[in-house]
């Protein structure tokens, strides 16, 4: 058991996800599995089609940053069916989960009020930005991390660490940048992709991106284009606001008024 307290509080200083289960009802009361993603769980709940159900939903916990109980049977039953007449095992399950990441490509203005804003929220930031002049830690003092790179080597470096949780905003109009900041986006597991412009701009920009390949209707779908809910937002502020009220109302599968779905001038 030592070595299952020992992982997880390694992985918890490490900034890791781990999760861990534990039995608060039925049989074997207190037994414990450690949940680590790609690798295969320690410990035991008793039996082992219960581990492998168990730890199967726990994954699905720790990805989604949630904490809770769960019911199943003794061999790891879950539907009502199979529950009646059967002892049930409670357990609990324990997510201890990175914060989110929100990478912003383009050190603009923007950028720096959207950090705030971010950061503010619980995220971690990453600022990226190929211009060594405009990305530095003393205008963006609030980042995590500023990165003087290009998207293409950020994304192949660091894609596979976004997901549904973690949210991707690209600031700026130089289709040398924004184009593969997309198409890198695109490729990820990110649950927002958010793209600043004018409708205009928007349209320009997608004939680019269709020419890099981004043709696909459930991927064009991704893209908040125009960024942000349409809340009358001009100063960078409004803006930043703006955007992560989009973030989070898109998690929570909220009815909003996005920029995206409007038509018209972005500003009256």
């Amino acid at each position: 058991m030592s070595s299952i307290y020992e992982t997880l509080r390694d992985r918890i200083r490490r900034d890791e996800p781990v999760g861990l289960v534990t039995v608060i009802e039925g049989p074997n009361i207190g037994a414990k599995l450690l949940i680590i993603p790609g690798g295969p769980p320690t410990g035991s709940l008793g039996d082992s089609e219960l581990d492998r159900i168990v730890g199967r939903d726990a994954l699905a916990e720790l990805e989604a940053a949630t904490t809770g109980v769960r019911h199943y049977g003794p061999q790891g039953q879950t539907t009502p069916e199979d529950l009646i007449d059967t002892d049930t095992v409670s357990v609990f399950v324990e997510s201890f989960s990175p914060p989110p990441q929100m990478w912003i490509f383009g050190a603009v203005d923007f950028t720096a009020a959207l950090a705030k804003v971010a950061k503010v929220l619980g995220y971690r930031v990453t600022v990226c930005d190929a211009r060594e002049v405009f990305a530095t830690r003393r205008r963006f003092p609030m980042a995590d991390e500023v990165l003087v790179s290009w998207p293409g080597p950020v994304f192949g470096a660091r894609g596979s660490e976004l997901g549904p949780r973690d949210a991707v905003c690209v600031l700026t109009h130089d289709s040398k940048f924004d184009v593969p900041a997309v198409m890198g986006a695109i490729a990820t597991r990110v649950g927002y992709i958010g793209v600043m412009g004018s409708r205009k701009t928007h349209d320009k920009r997608m004939q680019r991106l269709a020419e890099a390949g981004l043709t696909e209707p459930h991927q064009i779908e991704r893209l908040m284009s125009p960024v942000g809910l349409d809340i009358g937002a001009r100063t960078p502020e409004e803006t930043a606001i703006s955007i992560c009220a989009e973030i989070i109302a898109r998690r929570t599968g909220r009815i909003t008024p996005s920029l995206r779905d409007g038509s018209g001038a972005i500003h009256s």
